[in-house]
């Protein structure tokens, strides 16, 4: 059975830098969890930083300047937070790899797992196109990532790599 890597904050984990979560009913996790698909992860604390935190933001660059080591991530106080952020990404690629998940559910918005939208590294609240560190190296490294409001493109895509593994 295919499993799936999955923010740890998006079922129910007190994880987000506010010292929440951003658990919603979400049908598709609750019926993946019950399915035993799951595995979490939350980048930023398995890259160190502590729950809760100061928020931080791509301030110089963006997710692929900041993985090539270019790019900078911030707290509003200035303090580089960058290698935290690109650790936890090498370290949920290296769970991908372990367990040889294909697909990531990601929170959206955020500067690690943000898969189409990021804040714009001014701190206002404003958001930009853009990945977190965490979905870019993952997108990189051909995982299919895919943010809370996907979710029924992500069944698509669980659906193909169910039948292909059935009949592959």
């Amino acid at each position: 059975m295919q499993k799936i890597l999955v923010s740890a904050c998006l079922v129910g984990a007190k994880v987000r830098y506010d010292g929440g979560d951003s658990s919603q009913p979400y049908g598709l996790l609750n019926q993946w969890q019950q399915q035993g698909r799951i595995i979490t992860l939350c980048p930023e604390v398995e890259g160190g930083l502590p729950t809760p935190r100061p928020p931080a933001e791509i301030q110089e660059g963006n997710a692929e300047s900041v993985l090539r080591g270019k790019g900078v991530i911030r707290r509003q106080n200035g303090e580089d937070v960058t290698d935290a952020f690109v650790h936890g990404a090498e370290l949920s690629l290296q769970l991908c790899w372990k367990y040889k998940l294909k697909i990531a559910i990601l929170k959206e918005g955020s500067p690690s797992c943000g898969v189409l939208l990021i804040n714009d590294g001014s701190f206002s609240g404003h958001k930009i196109h853009g990945q977190g560190i965490t979905a870019r190296l993952l997108t990189r490294h051909g995982i299919s990532v895919f943010n809370e409001f996907q979710l029924h493109l992500a069944d698509q895509r669980l659906q193909e790599l169910d039948k292909l593994r059935l009949n592959g």
